[in-house]
């Protein structure tokens, strides 16, 4: 039987649906995980969303909270606001009541990544304080520690993230995705 890690994200301009999507692929290459990818309810209006210049959403499935107990693993992403997730993530957790009441994740292994405008934008802050929805259902946080070898101490490219989960940096939106 495959272990089953859900990837559940929330994404306004594509750039944390595409970090799922090569999270996905990765969980995939090992052998016996069976990986899917879920969506967050949307909370803004279309209208508001078209203001915004956010892109349609992708085809990933809406996600409920009763669906993240058949995971045997969880792994988050959300951009930044004001160094924490965004407010569609949270909305999504505080949904979740029931499932804590019953600890219905209760030891789950779980780990996250996250987009941010700038290098400053919160990265670490937005991870931090997203360890405390994971904390109170009993998950186990399973960070990405300072495990990418030398990777991590080239200069020559931008890139995001940090021990606690991959990251990506979306500028102000407009930021080009790559293939």
């Amino acid at each position: 039987m495959a272990t089953k890690v859900y990837i559940v994200y929330y994404s306004m301009y594509g750039h944390v649906a595409r970090l799922a999507q090569e999270i996905k692929k990765g969980a995939e290459s090992v052998e016996g995980v069976e990986a899917k990818l879920w969506q967050v309810p949307e909370t803004l209006p279309d209208h508001v969303l078209a203001k915004m210049g956010a892109p349609p959403k992708g085809d990933a499935p809406i996600i409920t909270p009763s669906e993240l107990a058949e995971a045997d693993g969880l792994i988050f992403g959300f951009p930044t606001r004001y160094g924490m997730m965004a407010a569609q993530f949270k909305a999504f957790f505080d949904s979740t009541g029931g499932l804590w009441r019953t600890q219905g994740l209760a030891g789950k292994p779980a780990g996250i990544f996250f987009s941010t405008g700038s290098q400053g934008g919160g990265q670490e802050t937005t991870a931090l304080t997203a360890i405390t929805q994971l904390t109170h259902h009993g998950m186990i946080f399973v960070p990405i520690g300072y495990t990418f070898g030398a990777g991590m101490f080239e200069m020559e490219q931008l890139k995001g993230g940090s021990p606690y989960g991959a990251g990506t940096y979306a500028g102000d939106g407009s930021t080009a995705l790559g293939a």
